[in-house]
């Protein structure tokens, strides 16, 4: 009886939420302020991200944003390389690269992502948190306001702090907004009425009303309810992946101080710390980010008792099992090996993507016109997009004929990063045109270096015409 009352007491995080209780109301968490080595790394990071997020958008290459993703006009510029809709297999490529890449990564180090790059962490703790911890203080002074009654003290600090919190999220959001339009264009609707923007206003502050309910009140529950990528670890994760774990062989059976033969003095510090309120020692749970707030709080702990540090840290379960840790396993490696792949395929694609990118096309619906006395013409459309920094002087010419194009127009000069789109007409004497679909071919040419052919058909009159 008494073994089964312990199980159901010890195993109750395995069918509930840290952050819910037995009624289904949410339970507020009251983070401890962490310190620690670790924690000293992540705010570096950390400040390396946030830094590189906000400085970003006013760095330019060549007079183009170093990042812009303009969907509207289906413009991506990604490290100053200028991409078109054209090149959209190369990102897609990317995209899936960078998915392997996460899989290979949780294989081998579980959520470390989650801890220390994810955008969520970053903002939650080392900036949202770090605010609310100047205005309310540590997790057991916001206890006590959370409790305490509505009086001046409570109202004024509440107040400032939702406030700074939505500054926060529209500063954030602009910023966000800058990557699609660009900093300069987003500058200028900032220095003009806000009547000739409204809607782009509006959409603003509504994405930062989200973004500040986010930080303000969902908190947390992102890593644990809509983030997809904490439920997937239980499929990536295995016994020789590294984790956050707890060594329970060194630890239990835990107790106070001298009282017990294990390591663990039940201080709970590393309950206190964690952001998603749970124990770590009851071994990989869905909520753990892998923040390491508990490695800190634990390492602080045994150093008091003088006791080893590192009942907890970064381990495998078969590290903690059999004292002996090795990285690479066969999933990793064949993950590895596929990844590699990926990687050499993706940069020779890059290597060899083109200056410009041009399509020629017959005119829809158009047939031949008579053009002088002993001739006729097919009237043809071109786009020409632009891939590097400079114009493009470019020409065409009939490459499988005798006879001669005509613009439609001024000769095309394409801007840098731009699409030029234009006309001309393809001009044969009619001896050439012995029957109704005549194959072409028109050769393209850059400062009058022909670098590539295209095929296309000559529409003539029927022989029967004739």
């Amino acid at each position: 009886m008494d073994d089964k009352k312990t199980t159901k007491e010890t195993s109750y995080f395995r069918d509930s939420l840290t952050t819910v209780d037995s009624k289904g109301n949410r339970k507020w968490i009251y983070a401890k302020k962490p310190k620690g080595r670790l924690f000293n790394r992540r705010k570096i990071v950390a400040i390396i991200l946030l830094a590189l997020l906000y400085i970003t958008p006013f760095i330019k290459y060549k007079g183009d944003p170093l990042f812009l993703f303009n969907i509207l006009e289906r413009k991506f510029i990604i490290f100053g390389v200028i991409f078109w809709p054209q090149d959209f297999h190369l990102i897609l490529l990317v995209f899936i690269t960078s998915l392997v890449f996460v899989v290979l990564f949780t294989v081998i180090f579980g959520r470390v992502f989650c801890g220390w790059v994810c955008p969520q962490t970053i903002f939650m703790e080392f900036v949202f948190r770090r605010i609310e911890y100047l205005i309310e203080g540590d997790a057991a002074a916001q206890r006590r306001l959370d409790q305490g009654p509505w009086n001046f003290n409570k109202i004024w600090r509440k107040s400032l702090k939702h406030i700074v919190f939505y500054l926060m999220a529209f500063i954030t959001a602009a910023v966000f907004l800058s990557y699609i339009i660009s900093m300069d264009q987003l500058l200028q609707y900032a220095s003009e009425v806000p009547q000739e923007h409204l809607s782009g206003l509006i959409g603003l502050m509504i994405f930062s009303g989200i973004y500040y309910f986010i930080f303000a009140f969902f908190r947390e529950q992102v890593c644990t309810i809509a983030c997809p990528y904490g439920r997937l670890q239980g499929v990536l994760i295995d016994k020789k992946t590294i984790i956050v774990a707890y060594d329970y062989i060194r630890g239990e059976p835990r107790g106070p101080l001298n009282k017990v033969d294990g390591d663990c003095v039940d201080c709970k510090q590393c309950v206190a710390v964690c952001p998603t309120g749970i124990d770590i020692r009851n071994g990989t749970q869905l909520e753990c980010i892998n923040c390491t707030a508990c490695i800190d709080a634990c390492n602080a702990t045994m150093e008091r008792v003088k006791k080893p540090k590192g009942l907890i840290r970064y381990d495998s379960e078969e590290g903690v099992e059999t004292g002996h840790h090795s990285v690479f396993n066969a999933r990793s490696i064949a993950y590895s090996v596929v990844l590699t792949l990926m990687i050499f395929f993706v940069a020779g694609l890059f290597v060899m993507r083109g200056e410009f990118e041009a399509t020629i096309l017959h005119a829809r619906g158009s047939l031949y016109q008579e053009y002088g006395n002993d001739s006729i013409s097919n009237i043809y459309n071109f786009n020409i997009v632009n891939k590097i920094r400079k114009p493009i002087d470019v020409e065409f010419k009939l490459e499988s004929h005798a006879g001669h194009i005509k613009y439609l127009g001024d000769r095309p000069m394409v801007d840098k990063g731009k699409v030029t789109k234009g006309s001309f007409l393809v001009v044969m004497d009619k001896k050439q045109v012995t029957k109704s679909n005549t194959p072409i071919i028109i050769g393209l040419y850059k400062y009058g270096k022909k670098v590539e052919e295209y095929k296309s058909t000559f529409v003539g009159p029927n022989a029967l015409d004739k």
